[in-house]
């Protein structure tokens, strides 16, 4: 896949690092040539020095030929700028990262595929990560209002026994979140859990739901006798 990231700051760089060793086609452009000197040499992607904004740097870029183009700029006004004139080239898909939710129907209104708002999903990740340490977030949704996680159930924990149907009918489970998906026995085996199946100490559960649910819901796995 043909992708260009406009910004290699620490997320367009992070961004570049994952899709190239995905064995992506990645190009960045950056204003300053010691980044892009960077990037090239210890990334692997290929690096245009110059403004994201302007249609010149942009056709030099491989716009014209882009399935995805990212818009990982410090500023909201220069992503949406950027997203509009990606957006001029046909490029299929356009994802922005968003730093101020104000902007959000100004992208929606470009036509902008996705706009991320890192900022949320960065604080709803740490709010998680300090209060339940022992849970991992695999994936989010929504902007970073739902994500699904993942978390080990404590070999004496209260919950073990449970049937997945006895758990979603008890009254301290958050209503809202959904049992996704289970590790369990020796060598482990993935589930999708029926009403029947039953949780045990040492399980690795998936959970799908919102921050605050999710945060209901490993306090009351995580119950020991």
């Amino acid at each position: 896949m043909y992708i260009v990231i406009a910004g290699g700051g620490l997320f367009g760089r992070g961004l570049a690092e994952k899709l190239v060793a995905g064995r992506h086609d990645v190009v960045m452009v950056d204003q300053d040539r010691r980044v892009c000197e960077h990037i090239a040499s210890k990334v692997g992607a290929l690096a245009i020095n110059g403004p994201a904004t302007s249609i010149e740097i942009l056709e030099e870029a491989g716009i014209r030929k882009a399935e995805v183009a990212v818009g990982a700029l410090p500023g909201d006004a220069d992503n949406l700028a950027f997203g509009v004139l990606a957006r001029s080239f046909d490029v299929p898909r356009v994802l922005v990262r968003m730093t101020n939710p104000a902007y959000e129907s100004a992208y929606e209104l470009a036509g902008i595929t996705r706009s991320l708002n890192m900022t949320e999903m960065f604080v709803r990740q740490l709010v998680l990560e300090i209060e339940q340490p022992a849970v991992r977030q695999v994936a989010t949704f929504g902007r970073g209002k739902a994500s699904i996680v993942v978390l080990r159930v404590p070999e004496k924990a209260r919950v073990a026994g449970k049937t997945v149907r006895e758990i979603a009918n008890d009254a301290d489970f958050p209503g809202e979140c959904v049992i996704a998906g289970i590790f369990t026995g020796d060598p482990e085996e993935f589930i999708f859990p029926r009403g029947n199946a039953d949780i045990r100490g040492g399980d690795r559960v998936f959970l799908a739901a919102d921050s605050d649910n999710l945060r209901k819901a490993a306090q009351y796995f995580r119950r020991t006798k």
